[in-house]
C-alpha cells in the first residue's frame, strides 16, 4: 500500500497510555508491532514476506528510534509459542484498554492492513482478526474508508449487538491454530532479493 500514516506520523505519540491497574503500560511503538506481530501470525504461518515488510515500516517510522527489531520482533515469537491464544487474547485486552488519537489508530489500522496484504493471501482468520481489531477502535468506518478505501471487505457490517465483540473475539480464538514458530533471523540479502521482486 502505497499510503503509509506510519510515515506521517509525528513523533509527539510515541507514548500511549492505558487505563489497567493489571495490564503493562506500553509504548505506542510497541503496540505497532505486536499489532503486526499478531496480523502475521493470524493465519498460522509466518512469511518471509511480511517479516520484510515488518522491518521496513519500522525502519520507515520515526516512532521506531534506537530499536532492535530482530530482538524485538522475537520477543514476541517467544511469547506467542509460550502462551499460544492468552498472548492473542492479551493483545486484544491490551488494544481495548489503549487511550489513541484517531492518528495513532489509523496509524495501527496502516501496520495490520500491510502485513496482512504482505503475502499476497488474505486468509478468512486474518479478515477475523483484523475485524477483532476494528471493533476496539473510535475510528469511524467512513474515516478508515477516507484513507484506505480497498479494504470495505474488512470493514463489512455485522449484527453488533453488546455480547458482538466477545463473540468474534471467541471464535478468531476458538478456530486459530497457533503452530510453534521458529525464530526469526534477519537476512539481510534474503530481504533486499524481496523487495527488488517488488
Amino acid at each position: 500500500m502505497e499510503r503509509s500514516l506510519s510515515r506521517k506520523t509525528n513523533d509527539h505519540v510515541s507514548a500511549l497510555n492505558v487505563n489497567s491497574k493489571n495490564m503493562d503500560t506500553i509504548s505506542f511503538d510497541k503496540l505497532l508491532l505486536k499489532t503486526a506481530f499478531c496480523c502475521m501470525a493470524s493465519d498460522g504461518h509466518i512469511d518471509n514476506r511480511e517479516i520484510a515488510l515488518i522491518k521496513s515500516m519500522c525502519e520507515k517510522s520515526t516512532l521506531f528510534k534506537e530499536f532492535n527489531f530482530q530482538d524485538e520482533i522475537n520477543l514476541l515469537v517467544s511469547k506467542i509459542n509460550t502462551r499460544g491464544k492468552e498472548f492473542i487474547s492479551y493483545y486484544f485486552d491490551l488494544l481495548e484498554k489503549s487511550i489513541l488519537t484517531e492518528q495513532e489508530e489509523l496509524t495501527l489500522i496502516d501496520f495490520a492492513i500491510q502485513t496482512i496484504k504482505a503475502d499476497e493471501q488474505i486468509e478468512y482468520s486474518e479478515i477475523k482478526f483484523f475485524k477483532n481489531i476494528r471493533h476496539r477502535l473510535k475510528v469511524s468506518d467512513d474515516n478508515i474508508l477516507a484513507v484506505f478505501p480497498d479494504i470495505e471487505l474488512f470493514l463489512e457490517e455485522d449484527i453488533v449487538t453488546e455480547s458482538f465483540l466477545d463473540k468474534i473475539t471467541n471464535q478468531f480464538l476458538e478456530a486459530a491454530e497457533l503452530p510453534q514458530f521458529e525464530l526469526i533471523n534477519i537476512d539481510t540479502s534474503s530481504i533486499g532479493d524481496l523487495k527488488k521482486d517488488e
